[in-house]
């Protein structure tokens, strides 16, 4: 009889509208799933438009499932890097407040410690003018989105092209594809 033996993690990163978070991670090697959703705030089960409201404390975020085998931690931080602005705390790009603030919510003493060494090293390279403000933050409860808004970039591509239009892809190009 076949055991799958395959161990699994789970890493939570919020940068910016997860409609754009999701298309980064989807097709790397070793990625399971990746859910648009809610964390970091203190209404259990929010809502879309309650989490928009910017008082439930929430985070829009994507929880990502993959074999550390073949995705390290360490590799899907260094993504991580590469698709959000990490030296902006007030959101991303055209997404403003604190709903759509960068951070790294990690599930364990190893991630912590493999977030705060790969912030280090992105601050010390020099590749930004400004600080590096990515918050990194302890796991809290996670909620997935409403289904229309899982896989939107499959499901929607004029209204995600509309919304990667501004201003990620340029500063992608810009400090990362030299």
């Amino acid at each position: 009889m076949y055991e799958n033996k395959e161990k699994l993690d789970t890493a939570i990163f919020a940068g910016g509208c997860f409609w754009c978070m999701v298309k980064p991670f989807d097709s790397l090697p070793g990625i399971k799933k990746v859910i648009s959703g809610y964390t970091g705030g203190h209404v259990p089960n929010p809502t879309y438009e309650e989490v928009c409201t910017g008082e439930t404390g929430h985070t829009e975020a994507v929880e990502i499932t993959y074999d550390p085998e073949v995705m390290p931690y360490e590799k899907l931080l260094e993504y991580y890097w590469q698709v959000t602005d990490p030296t902006d705390a007030s959101g991303q790009f055209q997404d403003r407040g604190d709903n759509y603030r960068p951070v790294i919510f990690y599930n364990s003493s190893a991630q912590k410690e493999a977030a705060e060494m790969s912030k280090r090293a992105l601050q010390n390279s020099g590749r930004f003018d400004a600080p590096i403000v990515t918050k990194i933050e302890p796991a809290k409860p996670f909620y997935p989105a409403e289904d229309y808004h899982q896989d939107f970039y499959k499901k929607n591509p004029l209204r995600y092209s509309l919304e990667e239009s501004g201003g990620r892809e340029e500063f992608i190009k810009k400090h990362w594809q030299n």
